[in-house]
């Protein structure tokens, strides 16, 4: 092997490494994001899930519908949230989602198949005022009721986007740091899943460098799409071990970073 040949090799392995190097603290130094999300602002998030959240101090942003039952009986606990550094997201006011076979649940006067993208923005909006007078803050993070982006059949998603940092959906995907739509950031939803099977997606963000964002409904109860108080506790008992290479924050915080790091390149 010549010079020219050690040269070539010496310097392709230097870029390989301040690659990975890159890659492995591209997520505020660490190997991959994880944000840890609650929809639908019911009592289980209360009782089962934050007294193992702030035991282990980690942060979670919990996506609040502002008429749920919870929210009427429960006010101070919920603003008591964002004072211990909890993030409030908004999960409109009604939770209204798109009815018909399979979602018998939806009352037609909240099926957004009968709204107008003008009521369901100002419903928003409502919504983010309701927040701001439990927090204070002005900039916030939404999440789709049921994934649906349309009302009387019309996308009001693009109506919406100006409001917030970020939009999250449902879809089961992951992305790198240059990869996430924060207009459309995607998360991976818990039904009945075991503490394993959920590490297995942790395990696959750090492998690719990603942003994962985990979707809890049910902790214990309160809803269908479940998990239980058990399998919880040991997601996030794990979680809090692998703090050395995971930045486990809330969506405000990870979407202001993703922002920055994007608006940068």
């Amino acid at each position: 092997m010549n010079r020219k040949q050690i040269f070539i090799g010496l310097l392709s392995f230097l870029l390989c490494v301040h690659g990975t190097a890159q890659n492995s603290g591209s997520w505020n130094g660490k190997q991959a994001a994880v944000v840890i999300t609650y929809d639908d602002a019911i009592d289980e998030h209360l009782d089962n899930a934050i007294p193992v959240l702030d035991s282990l101090q980690l942060k979670a942003s919990f996506y609040v519908t502002a008429f749920a039952e919870s929210t009427k009986r429960r006010l101070a606990e919920w603003k008591a949230l964002a004072v211990k550094g909890h993030e409030l997201g908004n999960h409109t006011l009604y939770h209204p989602c798109i009815g018909g076979v399979g979602r018998e649940w939806v009352k037609p006067d909240y099926d957004l198949a009968n709204y107008t993208v003008q009521r369901l923005v100002d419903e928003v909006r409502m919504t983010n005022t309701f927040l701001q007078s439990l927090d204070g803050k002005t900039k916030r993070t939404f999440a789709f009721t049921c994934g649906d982006t349309k009302a009387g059949g019309i996308d009001f998603s693009k109506d919406i986007q100006k409001d917030f940092v970020a939009m999250r959906s449902v879809r089961n995907e992951m992305h790198k740091l240059n990869e996430v739509n924060l207009a459309d950031v995607d998360c991976y939803m818990v039904n009945n899943h075991t503490a394993e099977q959920m590490i297995q997606w942790v395990k696959k963000a750090k492998e690719t460098n990603s942003l994962l964002v985990i979707l809890f409904h049910g902790v214990g109860g309160g809803n269908g799409l479940n998990v239980s108080i058990e399998e919880h506790r040991k997601f996030l008992r794990y979680l809090k071990q692998q703090e050395k290479e995971l930045w486990i924050a809330t969506m405000i915080d990870v979407a202001e970073y993703v922002k920055q790091k994007q608006q940068s390149k």
